[in-house]
């Protein structure tokens, strides 16, 4: 049976280097960050307010509303960290 032909491969030569590309982190919403945090704080030391003081604080006249207001400034967090990048 003959023999079949041997294709020789050429030698490998690397693609010429590309310029490296700097890659740009900062969006412009460096208020993002600072503004959930504050909010997931507030609404949490509202709640912890309200429970420690046995209802007289943060605004007496809401009642057990205040857990609302204090989950509420807590949602908005959440709603504010969407924008994070």
């Amino acid at each position: 049976m003959p023999k079949s032909r041997i294709r020789k491969k050429d030698d490998f030569t690397p693609p010429p280097s590309a310029k490296q590309t700097s890659i740009k982190l900062s969006s412009g919403r460096s208020w993002v960050a600072p503004l959930m945090l504050t909010m997931f704080l507030i609404g949490l030391a509202w709640i912890v307010c309200f429970y420690v003081t046995e209802g007289d604080l943060p605004i007496k006249s809401m009642g057990n509303w205040n857990i609302v207001a204090g989950f509420g400034f807590i949602a908005v967090g959440f709603g504010v960290s969407t924008q994070w990048k």
